[in-house]
């Protein structure tokens, strides 16, 4: 059986190397293959397509269910299959050997099928039995070659870090972002650079072939016509005319040219005639096959083809060969004059050839070219995509998504740090000006990493200070306050813990975020800084204040929203000090709008005030005072449980009541009890 196993080198390089090593081991292959077999140098586009269909096969790991390799055989088989019997039949003419013509008449007489239709039943056959031992040897072969070495070969082609299957496809070739991507173009201009080029090959192969053909049957009709000439002899050529075709020296003559046509190789038509101006007479027209010979004295006008040349043949011109179309078809004929001793031309020998065959053979020549010239065609596709990926695309694709997610690290220094090492890692090494621009870009990229670091350190450093001054001068306030040691850090730290148990049960989620939480800590110190402006007489009076004197107290609220505003008109721009602002104010209203100054309720209370609101009570309770003891954490919390949903908000209580253990670090850190 014909079995040819080109194709297993196909699929082995495919499986390891990938697309482009799989098709160039089947074109060559199949080039080298018809030095054996000629008609092999017709397969190399379905061996291109197998090593593209055993790639992906591999690249997706199909091949781990036999479900899928029994397909991939099957599939692989009958479009072999198919191809090769259309391939054999139309341009071979007859199967390659005699069991397989034997194989055919059997099935076409079992079936009642066609004979084509038999040869590529028995081309299926043979091509899946051949791709599943091809199949067979390159799964055997690469589950032999170690894991390991078949990465090495596979990524042996990448001018940077080698991308997974899944980078790869994220990055594609063929981006599909933007049909006007770098992409899309230089797969565009591939695209038709390869077709050009193979187009330009086929039109450059057939019309040397044509060219070369015709001039070849010119010359050889001009050599039948110039020998024809020169044995008729020109005095005789108006008795043949009236004498007809009876006479024992027309019909040796007639002999001679019926020889002359049958040894001249491709000439189809020999005729000696007489021109006159309106068209010719027949002396000696050559036998034909289908019987249509003029006879001897048959006038016949000249064709339109013809009527340019009428004056050379009444001349005696050595006309030389012309194309014409008439009912003979289209034929090419050359002209040689048949000359009397005195060089008067008594008539012309013509000799004919039929160039209807070269459209039937132009075609079968078109399809050859075609079928050969495919399997370059794809080859040089995958050669071009091959580099500019390499070279080009994927080391782009790679830096663009370095840079996007460095940009998207915005101002997070360890996300900034992550994205620089990340670009790092691509190591591009295209060594041309890609690589330059590549490695530039990592110096940008890392020296505003480290810009962004410096500016941090001296943000944070002013932050500190800032935050230091501001705890400094909330003490100073406080400190005017016989007996509320630690209450600014406490607060800080009960504002903390609600906040961040607010954020984590998902509570409030369009108004809580770290930022948010950041600037309610920070703005923690300054919620009594109107207690500034209330006498020391008032602020640590020891027994009940009068209404007067609690109604002055009450004006702390207002005054520490002024004063902070003040601040805040002075530095411009976002502040965290909006949120002292709402605290110093309103961190004494009430959920049920019982409260001052403003006598608000519900969530129309900016939030961090009602989460200091919780904070301040709570410590007030949990701290003595001039006026009172220190209560247990148990009868505090219970106090604060028993306002939930009157003086507090009731998520903010929630929040408390199930942070307890962070809590009692807070008493135990300041109060050295719990």
């Amino acid at each position: 059986m014909p079995i040819f196993l080109d194709s297993t080198g196909t699929m082995i390089v495919a499986s390891i190397g990938g697309i482009f090593p799989g098709i160039l081991c089947g074109v060559v292959s199949n080039v080298l293959s018809s030095i054996f077999y000629r008609p092999n140098i017709y397969f190399g586009f379905i061996n291109a397509l197998i090593a593209i269909f055993t790639a992906w096969f591999f690249r997706e790991e199909k091949y781990k269910r036999a479900k899928n390799i029994l397909l991939f055989i099957i599939s692989i088989g009958v479009i072999n299959g198919v191809f090769s019997a259309l391939v054999k039949w139309f341009f071979l003419k007859t199967p390659e050997s005699t069991p397989i013509l034997d194989s055919i008449e059997s099935i076409t007489d079992f079936i009642g099928v066609s004979d084509l239709t038999s040869y590529s039943l028995v081309e299926i056959f043979i091509n899946i039995f051949d791709k599943a031992i091809s199949i067979t040897v390159a799964l055997f072969i690469f589950y032999v070659v170690p894991e390991k070495i078949r990465l090495g070969i596979r990524n042996s082609a990448w001018r940077q870090k080698p991308l997974t299957v899944e980078e790869t496809k994220e990055l594609g070739i063929v981006s599909k972002d933007s049909k006007h991507s770098l992409s899309v173009r230089l797969t565009c201009m591939l695209f038709i650079c390869a077709i050009s080029l193979t187009g330009i090959m086929c039109w450059v192969g057939i019309g040397l072939y044509y060219d070369n053909s015709k001039e070849e049957k010119a010359e050889s009709a001009l050599n039948a016509a110039s020998y024809a000439a020169s044995y008729i002899d020109p005095y005789k050529i108006d008795d043949y005319i009236e004498k007809s075709e009876f006479s024992l020296e027309y019909t040796q003559t007639k002999l001679f040219i019926n020889t002359i046509k049958t040894n001249a190789i491709g000439v189809d038509y020999l005729y000696i005639v007489k021109m006159t101006k309106d068209g010719y007479y027949y002396v000696f027209d050559a036998d034909k096959k289908d019987g249509t010979s003029h006879k001897a004295g048959e006038f016949v006008p000249f064709d339109k083809e013809l009527l340019p040349y009428v004056n050379g043949f009444l001349d005696g011109t050595e006309i030389g060969t012309i194309e014409t179309d008439g009912l003979s078809g289209w034929v090419l004929t050359s002209y040689y004059p048949i000359t009397d001793n005195n060089g008067i031309c008594r008539g012309y020998a013509c000799a004919g050839v039929s160039l209807e065959y070269m459209t039937q053979y132009m075609t079968k020549f078109i399809m050859r070219v075609v079928l050969i010239m495919s399997s370059f065609f794809i080859l040089i596709f995958a050669f071009g995509l091959w580099m500019a990926g390499t070279l080009m695309v994927y080391p782009i694709n790679s830096i663009e998504k370095s840079i996007e997610e460095f940009i998207e690290a915005g101002d997070d220094q360890k996300k900034l740090d992550a994205a620089v090492k990340k670009m790092r890692t691509i190591n591009i090494q295209t060594e041309d000006e890609l690589e330059k621009m590549y490695h530039i870009i990592c110096d940008m990229a890392l020296n505003q990493t480290e810009i962004i670091r410096n500016v941090r350190r001296i943000s944070d450093s002013t932050m500190k200070m800032q935050d230091g001054l501001i705890v400094t001068m909330a003490d100073m306030v406080e400190s005017r306050d016989s007996d509320t040691g630690a209450h600014v850090q406490k607060t800080s730290e009960y504002v903390r813990i609600i906040s961040e148990g607010l954020y984590r049960k998902g509570y409030y989620p369009e108004k809580i975020n770290p930022k948010f939480i950041s600037n309610c800590v920070r703005s923690a110190p300054l919620h009594d800084i109107g207690k500034i402006n209330i006498s020391d007489k008032i602020l640590n009076k020891p027994g009940k204040l009068t209404d007067e004197e609690f109604a002055i107290m009450k004006t702390h609220t207002t005054a520490g929203r002024e004063i902070i505003e003040k601040t805040i008109n002075t530095v411009k721009g976002e502040s965290y000090l909006k949120e002292a602002r709402n605290m110093a104010a309103y961190h004494h209203e009430r959920w049920d709008g019982k409260g001052y100054p403003e006598g608000l309720h519900g969530e129309v209370i900016p939030l961090s005030a009602r989460i200091m609101a919780v904070a301040d009570v709570f410590d007030a309770l949990t701290s003595p005072r001039v006026y009172k003891q220190a209560f247990s954490l148990d009868k505090a919390l219970s106090i604060i449980k028993e306002e939930s949903g009157k003086q507090f908000d009731p998520k903010c209580v929630e929040v408390l009541l199930d942070s307890l253990d962070e809590v009692k670090v807070v008493l135990g850190k300041y109060n050295h009890s719990v």
